[in-house]
């Protein structure tokens, strides 16, 4: 079986400022890697090599030339190729712009590695937290896709079976490959790379495919090609503060709590 994992590159940390005069996020300056879910993701392809004799695994990232960092990442734990989708016309793609990409990227891998069974995705990532990449990529693939996956028991050449949590339980689903996922948190824990895997991982070559090299135009992809514009972005407003419920007896601080809940239309 032939894997894609896809992995985004992304601010690692939380302390980040909007700017005040267009409202984007300030990325300038801070430190970045591969996005926290998206590791999860690298961690059950991995598993799936070593369950599923023959596994190949390869990793893919849309960006600058910075994601190459991420994707050598990747490669450090143990995946197999590693392929940038980078073009100054990607620039600005949402996620309708930036599925076809990937779709396109997919297609590309299975074209020159003999086919692809499995895509891979993080549930989602820390700066956009959109989650819909996984189902977006399915639909432009034409193949099944299923979100939220918690466990995958059985994994073969021709189909697999997951575990996808939902709000009220879990479902039991079989699908037949090729399909798409994105996994959550507690399906794994990730590993750690080892040095010599680093060291091999500075060696390896990583592809680069442009706009051309997919067959993609400038008129649908980036913002041009984009169907969603952030109109405005503003930080979470900060917590007022509390109310301190006083009284001489419990019974007093009760009938206190009582009467500010009705005070508030909550009782």
């Amino acid at each position: 079986m032939n894997i894609v994992v896809c992995v985004k590159r992304t601010p690692a940390s939380t302390s980040v400022a909007l700017d005040p005069q267009t409202g984007a996020v300030k990325t300038a300056g801070l430190p970045h890697g591969i996005n926290p879910f998206d590791e999860y993701a690298v961690e059950e392809a991995l598993r799936l090599k070593e369950r599923i004799p023959g596994t190949k695994v390869a990793v893919l990232s849309v960006g600058p030339a910075e994601n190459d960092e991420v994707i050598r990442a990747a490669l450090a734990l143990g995946c197999d190729t590693g392929v940038l989708l980078s073009d100054p016309a990607f620039a600005g793609s949402d996620v309708y712009a930036l599925s076809l990409i990937l779709a396109k990227g997919i297609q590309k891998v299975a074209e020159t590695r003999g086919g692809v069974g499995l895509v891979l995705f993080g549930r989602q990532s820390n700066d956009g937290e959109s989650g819909h990449t996984t189902a977006a990529v399915g639909a432009r693939l034409g193949w099944p896709s299923v979100i939220s996956v918690r466990k995958i028991p059985e994994a073969a050449d021709a189909a697999v079976t997951v575990e996808r949590l939902r709000e009220d339980g879990t479902d039991v689903l079989q699908l037949t490959l090729p399909a798409v996922l994105s996994v959550l948190k507690e399906i794994n824990e990730p590993r750690l790379p080892s040095l010599r895997g680093k060291m091999a991982a500075k060696k390896m070559p990583v592809e680069t495919w442009g706009a051309a090299a997919l067959g993609l135009s400038a008129d649908v992809v980036g913002k041009a090609g984009s169907r969603m514009d952030v109109v405005k972005m503003a930080p979470v407003p900060s917590r007022g503060a509390g109310v301190v419920i006083t009284g001489e007896t419990p019974e007093d601080k009760a009938q206190a709590l009582v009467a500010k809940l009705k005070e508030a239309k909550f009782i």
